[in-house]
Order: structure tokens, then C-alpha cells, then sequence
């Protein structure tokens, strides 16, 4: 027999056996070991490494009445905000000992939520962290007999769980004051789909902006996320000559402006300025590179995982109802001050 298979046949028996201790006392060891003197932990642990025994996760979350395991519900995580805040999710489960289960959503609607909610409340998760920012799914959450506790990542709807965001309408604002400050009388906006919460929140953040200064806003242009919505936006405000610019609701839409720009021979900052949002990994290496507002999705996992965690051991009696992380102005070359000698200066 090789050492690989026996170490698969180890046993909390043959653990007690060479540790000299009874196997209730590896049982404590493993799941109460407060309960234990530090120097039978350690005897025990040796035992544990020399047979390398590997404790039965599932016992564990029987005796300890929970799985260690946190749900995740997402959906298209093609997209680079979604992608990230599941990531940082996964690294901040990770970091406290949490397993993490996904379920996917392929509709934004009630029905796709509640079945990825029951589907992980089946398999006994502690808890859940939710991304799933559609205005669609209003009241989704308060129709379903929960059994577990519920965080809501990026963003959500008021009332129906905890919600750990960032500040989409700042980093709109930052984006729109930065453009004002550099000349330009006012800022057009490509915004994203008009389902999604965050890009509500980006066009009113936008549009306050442009309040604030008593600027003009013009009328947005809806995109889809996709650089070919971009694209199309860029070619209609390229046939508007008073458009010296523009605020685009996420990097990949705003590659597309740049596409349209280019092919329309109009230079960038030279004739129009962009910002975009996200600070996706490839917005420092486009033609000019991108400046950009930045979304912390580390941090935004690390809160999410953090208030989910006290929610679970009971201690969220004073979480708060929602947690904005403040979003950063990354400023590059796409973005200059507004020409003197251009007709709308």
C-alpha cells in the first residue's frame, strides 16, 4: 500500500491511536479545540500530519452547525465590474476561511434570483453576498423566505438587505467637475443601460454635476457596456461640433468613443476630452491612455465578506444599511483643457 493510499484510509480512530488519546478527544481537537490543553492540540495535530489525515468538512459543519461557506449569487461576469467585485469576494472569503458556492443568473428577473437564492440555501451556505444591481429585481429579495443572512455587493435596492457599494455618483461627479475644471462649458454623457442601478447613479451624478456649475446638460446617449455602443455613440457626437466632452459610463464604452473619434479624424484631448469608468487593466494602454474613475473591488469584497461574516455569527444588530466606498479620479492623457481658439470655447 503506498503512502498516498493510506493516508486516504486514515481515520479519527487511527488518529487517537498514535496521538494516545481517545477519539472523542481528536473530535474536540478538531472542532471545540478550546476545549482542549494546548499540548494535546499540539499531539494531536502531529498525528494528524504524520497519517495526513484531512478532517470530514461536512462533519465538521454538523457538529459546528455551519458549512464554512458562503453563496454567491452573480450574473454575466463578462463584464470587468462584476468580474472584479466577484473576485475580490472570493479573496476576502478566502482570507477568513470561507469556502464560496456561485450561482448565475442568466435573466434579471425575480424568478432567476429566487431560484439561485434557494439553490445555495440548499446546499446550507451561512450566508450570501448578492450582485445582482437591476432595477428589475425591486422587491425580489422581501418576496423570499429567506434562511440566511444576506449582503447586497455593488449595489442594490434600499430595504431589502445591507448594501456595500461604491460611490457611483461621486465618481461620476469627480469625473464631470474634472472635465468643467479644465474649460469645457459642458460635458456629454454615453451612459450604460438604463436597467442597471449603477448607471442610474452615474448619470445622476453627472447631471448634478453639471447643476452645481449651472452648465447645460445635454441629452445622454444610452450604450450597453459594449465598445461597439461606443462606437455608435462616438460617431453621433462626432456630428455634434459642440461637443468638447465627454463622460463615458464605463472604459469598454469609452474604447469605442475613442475608436469613433479616431476614424472621424478628431483628436483626443487636442478636440474633445474623455473620461471614463472602472479603470479597467487595459485603460492605461489605449490611444491616448484612458483617465478614468477607479473602483476598489478588493476593498469592496473585503467589506462585503466582513459585514456578511458578523451578520452570520449573529453580531449585525449595528451593521450599517449601506457602506459606500469612495471611488478615485485616475487622471491620464485623454483629458486637457478645453482650446482657446476652438468655437464653443
Amino acid at each position: 500500500m503506498t503512502e498516498q493510499s493510506a493516508a486516504k484510509l486514515a481515520t479519527l480512530a487511527d488518529v487517537a491511536r498514535l496521538a494516545g488519546v481517545s477519539a472523542m478527544t481528536v473530535s474536540r481537537v478538531v472542532n471545540e479545540p478550546a476545549k482542549v490543553s494546548p499540548a494535546t492540540q499540539e499531539r494531536v495535530q502531529q498525528a494528524m500530519d504524520q497519517l495526513r489525515y484531512r478532517p470530514n468538512v461536512m462533519a465538521q459543519s454538523l457538529v459546528r452547525g455551519r458549512s464554512r461557506t458562503i453563496g454567491v449569487v452573480t450574473f454575466d461576469t463578462a463584464q470587468y465590474g462584476p468580474a472584479a467585485a466577484l473576485l475580490g469576494i472570493e479573496r476576502a472569503a478566502r482570507e477568513r476561511g470561507y469556502g464560496v458556492a456561485i450561482a448565475a443568473i442568466e435573466r434579471a428577473d425575480h424568478a432567476s434570483l429566487r431560484d439561485a437564492v434557494h439553490s445555495l440555501d440548499d446546499r446550507l451556505v451561512d450566508g450570501l453576498v448578492i450582485i445582482a444591481p437591476f432595477v428589475s429585481t425591486a422587491g425580489a429579495l422581501r418576496s423570499l423566505d429567506r434562511r440566511t443572512p444576506v449582503v447586497l455587493a455593488g449595489a442594490g435596492h434600499a430595504g431589502e438587505a445591507p448594501i456595500v457599494g461604491i460611490d457611483q455618483g461621486k465618481g461620476a461627479s469627480l469625473a464631470t467637475r474634472h472635465l468643467l475644471d479644465l474649460g469645457h462649458r459642458t460635458v456629454h454623457h454615453v451612459a450604460g443601460p438604463s436597467d442597471w442601478i449603477e448607471s442610474r447613479l452615474r448619470t445622476d451624478g453627472w447631471r448634478a454635476a453639471l447643476e452645481a456649475a449651472a452648465a447645460a446638460a445635454p441629452p445622454p446617449i444610452e450604450g450597453d457596456w459594449s465598445p461597439l455602443s461606443g462606437y455608435n455613440a462616438g460617431l453621433l457626437l462626432a456630428n455634434d461640433p459642440q461637443t468638447t466632452a465627454v463622460f463615458v459610463a464605463n472604459d469598454q464604452m469609452a474604447l469605442g468613443v475613442l475608436s469613433a473619434f479616431h476614424e472621424r479624424g478628431i483628436r483626443v484631448p487636442e478636440d474633445v476630452s474623455i473620461v471614463g469608468f472602472d479603470d479597467t487593466p487595459e485603460s492605461a494602454f489605449y490611444t491616448p491612455a484612458l483617465t478614468t474613475v477607479r473602483q476598489d473591488f478588493i476593498l469592496l469584497g473585503e467589506v462585503a465578506v466582513e459585514l456578511l461574516d458578523r451578520l452570520v455569527a449573529d453580531e449585525g444588530s449595528t451593521a450599517p444599511v449601506k457602506h459606500l466606498i469612495e471611488p478615485q479620479l485616475v487622471i491620464r492623457a485623454s483629458t486637457g483643457r478645453m482650446r482657446q481658439d476652438h468655437p464653443h470655447s
